[in-house]
């Protein structure tokens, strides 16, 4: 019995600090994503506006804007907050494992991306996308 609440007790404590340690690994692997990004025609201006030291969604939000702020660890969309759980490699990409909550739910996510030699990143939709969607920098 003894063994077993040591043993409940360490599980708890790996459990309290698993959170931490994936957050700070998410932070290194993190700077070049760091900012402001869209997908497609749209004009940076049109999607997003300075608040203060960064960059927000333009009032009122255009919940279908191809878009994604990152700050720290977190990344937010038109639509969803998310905390950036773990930073992976994941052959020439990332794997991204996000923690995001919207309005109705939260889920975890699931994101492959990679940062391109002319300063864009590409999202793609799983291991088999050999194209992916580009993404421009509107601000860091």
């Amino acid at each position: 019995m003894r063994i077993a609440g040591l043993m409940s007790a360490v599980g708890l404590s790996l459990g309290l600090a698993s959170p931490w340690v994936s957050g700070a690994m998410a932070q290194g692997g993190l700077a070049a994503y760091q900012g402001a990004w869209l997908s497609g025609s749209m004009d940076c201006a049109e999607v997003y506006a300075s608040a203060g030291k960064g960059t927000a969604f333009k009032k009122p939000v255009d919940i279908f804007a191809p878009a994604f702020i990152v700050s720290g660890p977190r990344l937010r969309t038109p639509q969803a907050s998310c905390r950036i759980k773990s930073v992976r490699p994941s052959g020439d990409r990332q794997l991204l494992v996000l923690a995001c909550a919207n309005a109705v739910a939260g889920n975890e996510v699931r994101v492959l991306m990679a940062p391109q030699p002319d300063g864009s990143l590409k999202r793609y939709f799983n291991a088999q996308d050999t194209t992916g969607t580009e993404y421009k920098q509107c601000s860091r």
